[in-house]
């Protein structure tokens, strides 16, 4: 009996985590679509409802999938877009510049490399003033900031952004 039991435990913890590969399959499913039906997963992976509904809930439960709204800033076409080249100023870290950036909704993506410069950094915007503005407040008047490579978009040939993984044109 106790085997049975280890046997059913180690089942359970399977399908709750996020590495099993049916679970990986609808995580995956959930990506491209949020708000798909269980029904509609269960359809595609050749399982039950029912599994669908008990994976989904499992991962939910043991807070290994949250399922929210997200807006997708490359649907929108911008008039501004920019990416900025940072050099961070000396005794601070690349992280606490980022930190601090990441906060305005203004900066859609934020990469720490190696090489010219420190942290790379995109901007969209509705208009030039804003981007005007984000120089001048958040890049230029700040002392964590030794240097910035201003490079404004002229037009976007790819951006294949998470939200886009898989989608169907």
């Amino acid at each position: 009996m106790a085997v049975k039991k280890h046997s059913n435990a180690r089942a359970a913890q399977s399908i709750r985590s996020p590495k099993d590969d049916l679970n990986q399959q609808i995580i995956r499913l959930l990506q491209q679509d949020g708000r798909m039906a269980f029904s509609e997963i269960a359809l595609q992976l050749d399982v039950s409802e029912g599994t669908i509904r008990n994976r989904v809930s499992g991962l939910r439960d043991n807070n290994m999938l949250r399922i929210v709204a997200m807006s997708d800033p490359v649907a929108t076409e911008y008039t501004t877009d920019a990416m900025i080249g940072l050099n961070v100023a000396v005794g601070v870290t690349p992280r606490q510049v980022a930190e601090r950036l990441e906060k305005n909704p203004r900066v859609v993506f934020i990469l720490w490399v190696a090489g010219r410069y420190d942290l790379i950094i995109e901007l969209v915007s509705d208009d030039g003033e804003a981007l005007k503005d984000f120089l001048e407040h958040e890049i230029h008047a700040s002392d964590d900031i030794a240097n910035a490579d201003v490079m404004p978009g002229l037009k976007n040939f790819k951006n294949q952004f998470l939200l886009k993984q898989g989608a169907k044109e």
